[in-house]
């Protein structure tokens, strides 16, 4: 079961239902873990102990972290023995990242760099016979940032049900918004029956990723992944179009189920953290990673970019920890020499903004960002660097993003390749397709506009109005079957 399917909504009207009839707290929460692991199940069932097991285990070690004896707070050996036990948490949480995402990585790589077949055998057997539970890499950052958050000094959970509730509450499951555990459950306290204009709030949120991911990210997936494995085939002109139409499905799709998630837990009476703020719009790489992703930025500023010393250190230092930081975010996001490329050209450009900003407030010339020009320029520039870097995102294999980039000017196009991809699979000209992606871009521009620029939303009424129009339109227009969502491989 997906978030667009109707086998999701089934549950979804289901479970709210026995979610507000109970009238006792840790029944609804008790339900709430029950229902996560049923949407888990329809999914991944044979990973659901391991899920257990884990939170077991996370949730017993914070409670030994942050055991409660205040005279323990000044004993050396005590504080020792926290720091070790932390140590232990964030080693064995990254450990099973690793083993079960990187290893196959790992292995080709040694195999390949000494040229041993035994080893190349078993990256393969590895890669085949071992699938990675889907929100591992979610699921280890979250327990990691619960252990440090009460290893410096919020309280640990104090019941199991309640932390299994947040680690295991099915909306973010899967790919996020990556959710910090005080925040989540403080929320118990004022918990209540959602007002009209959540509810409408909620359902809107629901809608718009459904329109999101049926009918925009998928069509445009379908258009991607032709000339994607029609690669050779595919000439200059088609390699741009399809690289700006990649970087569009990518944030449609991820931003989809984000929405849906958000959308949901307004329903359930929760409030999930937002994930995206117009990052198409940045006008400089660093407001870019403010407002894309934002909940893994805020994991990896809090967890490692001020742990590492931050902006507090030396220049060469903080850009050394901005490097060091986008490393870690690639490897986060997949076990290929492509996503570590891709989180090493973020922390350059990261580095690069850093001395710029530092040169120009020292020449005091700062001043020529602050108009319609510098901000053009500056936004041209942050987003040819991030639709450029997508080429390593989609394509990780070096080999195929390498091609890609050397074949980027002065390519034909095989001369089968325009009438196969566009006119018989998608029933367009490549011209007619341009004119939509540019289309798709003016939309977002005036979304922006309206609600960033003019702060000018409907109200709930008309949302609530509009939201069976936009379901049904999902349900007639979305390609049949649909694509997975492309964060559920991270």
């Amino acid at each position: 079961m997906t978030f667009i399917s109707l086998q999701y909504a089934q549950f979804l009207l289901i479970f709210l239902v026995v979610y507000w009839l109970v009238p006792l707290r840790w029944w609804r929460l008790s339900i709430l873990v029950i229902g996560s692991l049923i949407f888990y199940g329809s999914l991944q069932r044979w990973y659901i102990p391991l899920l257990l097991v884990g939170t077991l285990f996370n949730y017993v070690l914070a409670m030994a972290i942050g055991e409660p004896l205040d005279w323990r707070i000044a004993n050396e050996s005590w504080n020792r023995r926290r720091w070790l036990l932390l140590c232990i948490g964030i080693t064995l949480n990254v450990l099973l990242l690793l083993g079960f995402k990187y290893v196959p990585f790992f292995l080709s790589s040694l195999g390949n760099l000494l040229n041993l077949p035994v080893v190349l055998d078993s990256a393969d057997w590895v890669k085949t016979h071992v699938i990675a539970p889907l929100g591992l890499s979610f699921f280890c950052f979250e327990c990691i940032a619960y252990l440090i958050d009460v290893y410096r000094g919020a309280p640990a959970a104090n019941s199991l049900l309640h932390f299994a509730a947040y680690k295991l509450f099915f909306p973010k499951l899967i790919s996020g918004p990556i959710t910090r555990y005080h925040n989540l459950i403080y929320q118990l306290k004022s918990q209540k029956f959602p007002t009209a204009d959540r509810i409408a709030e909620g359902l809107w949120a629901i809608a718009c990723g459904a329109v999101k991911k049926g009918l925009l990210a998928d069509n445009l997936g379908i258009y991607v992944d032709l000339s994607f494995t029609n690669l050779q085939r595919a000439g200059s002109e088609d390699l741009w179009l399809t690289i700006f139409a990649y970087g569009l499905q990518l944030y449609l799709d991820f931003s989809a189920y984000v929405d849906i998630a958000c959308g949901t837990a307004l329903l359930l009476g929760w409030y999930l953290p937002p994930n995206f703020d117009f990052p198409y719009f940045s006008a400089s790489i660093g407001d870019f990673w403010r407002r894309w992703h934002m909940t893994l930025g805020d994991w990896l500023r809090n967890y490692l970019y001020f742990p590492l010393g931050g902006s507090r250190v030396s220049l060469w230092r903080t850009c050394l920890n901005l490097l060091i930081v986008m490393l870690v975010a690639g490897i986060w996001h997949g076990a290929a020499w492509g996503f570590i490329v891709w989180g090493g050209l973020h922390g350059l450009a990261l580095v690069v903004h850093r001395l710029t900003d530092v040169v120009f407030k020292r020449l005091r010339i700062d001043f020529l960002w602050d108009n319609a020009i510098g901000f053009f320029i500056g936004w041209l520039l942050t987003q040819a660097m991030v639709f450029g870097s997508w080429i390593f995102f989609r394509l990780p294999n070096l080999k195929d993003s390498g091609w890609v980039i050397s074949h980027l000017w002065g390519h034909p196009a095989d001369v089968q390749f325009a009438h196969k991809v566009y006119v018989e699979a998608l029933g367009l000209e490549r011209v007619q397709l341009s004119w939509m992606l540019g289309g798709l871009a003016v939309a977002m521009l005036m979304n922006y506009t309206l609600i960033r620029g003019l702060k000018v939303e409907l109200n709930w009424p008309v949302k609530l109005m509009l939201v069976p129009l936009c379901l049904y339109a999902v349900w007639l227009l979305a390609p049949e079957g649909g694509l997975p969502y492309i964060y559920f491989d991270f």
